[in-house]
């Protein structure tokens, strides 16, 4: 069984520094993938509301045999435009969470989008403070917030995030947000860690530490973010991957590997811009939920880089 470090929020809360996540994995599949992930060793289970998996993932839990101490489980509130996010909407937005994973609490619930066009999340944050305080999220934090948003919450609320999760990966190593996070005592956890895989994990550089190191290109880019202390949430339904992505705490990269994908920065965003991301509810059916993972998923360049599939 691999020992996970773990790291410590600015609640005290201890959270496991690699995670599992369940970006875009049907609630069919996510039972199986859940199982095989906990396993493996993995202790940290990251879902959302609008993932429409959190009922897969609560049974994998409750059959697991793991317990429940030992578990770290995250969530996140769908704060979409097609609703009014007031205190009520975002309680009961929560309790579905909570009834869909079969649990009494979890230990971090997170604002997905800040979507700051429409400056609801001061409001939904107030609602988070008393989330907090009813101990029924261990801690609370955000998602894909920017330096502008985590200022405006340092400064209309005693609680700070204890978690920013957002997309972070050698092409895109958000540097200035990070700097921010130091400053304000918010731990970051990188989504898509591996950049959606294929051309990140195909990159000479990536390649070449990987091969000195006898790892796999997943492997080596895992081990990057670990080592600069950022928590990561890998994705897989394949055992095999699953099992291989938590096999990365037999080495470390030295400061030759750290420079060489360090130069793979390229200001590439692969999802949306959280600034102007006004997302729509889950609501219309699968297929519906297809053409939003989509969206989400879909490239889109910062100004200046260039696209990669």
């Amino acid at each position: 069984m691999h020992q996970i470090p773990l790291v410590t929020l600015n609640n005290g809360t201890r959270m496991p520094q690699l995670g599992f996540g369940l970006w875009r994995v049907p609630d069919r599949e996510a039972e199986a993938a859940v199982a095989t992930a906990l396993e493996a060793g993995y202790r940290s289970i990251d879902t959302a509301a609008v993932y429409a998996n959190e009922k897969g993932a609560g049974r994998a839990i409750a059959s697991s045999g793991v317990p429940r101490r030992e578990l770290f489980v995250t969530t996140k509130l769908w704060n979409d435009r097609d609703a009014t996010w007031s205190r009520d909407n975002v309680l009961r937005a929560f309790d579905g969470s909570l009834d869909r994973l079969g649990l009494d609490h979890v230990d971090l619930y997170l604002i997905h989008w800040p979507r700051p066009m429409r400056e609801e999340y001061p409001a939904i944050w107030r609602t988070f403070e008393e989330i907090s305080e009813s101990g029924r999220a261990k801690a609370v934090g955000v998602s894909n917030f920017g330096p502008a948003q985590l200022a405006r919450l340092h400064a209309e609320s005693p609680l700070v995030p204890a978690v920013n999760q957002v997309e972070l990966h050698p092409y895109f190593p958000q540097r200035e947000l990070r700097d921010a996070h130091a400053a304000y005592g918010i731990a970051t956890e990188a989504w898509s860690p591996l950049g959606q895989g294929k051309d990140l994990l195909a990159e000479p550089a990536v390649l070449a530490v990987a091969d000195r190191h006898g790892r796999s290109a997943a492997q080596v880019v895992l081990r990057w973010h670990l080592d600069q202390g950022v928590i990561a949430i890998p994705k897989s339904v394949t055992p095999a991957r699953i099992r291989e992505n938590l096999d990365v705490f037999g080495f470390e990269l030295d400061a030759a590997d750290l420079a060489a994908l360090g130069g793979l920065e390229s200001g590439l965003r692969l999802g949306p811009d959280p600034e102007a991301f006004d997302p729509p509810g889950p609501g219309g059916g699968p297929s519906r939920w297809r053409r939003l993972a989509r969206r989400v998923s879909g490239l889109v360049p910062s100004t200046g880089s260039r696209s990669r599939r």
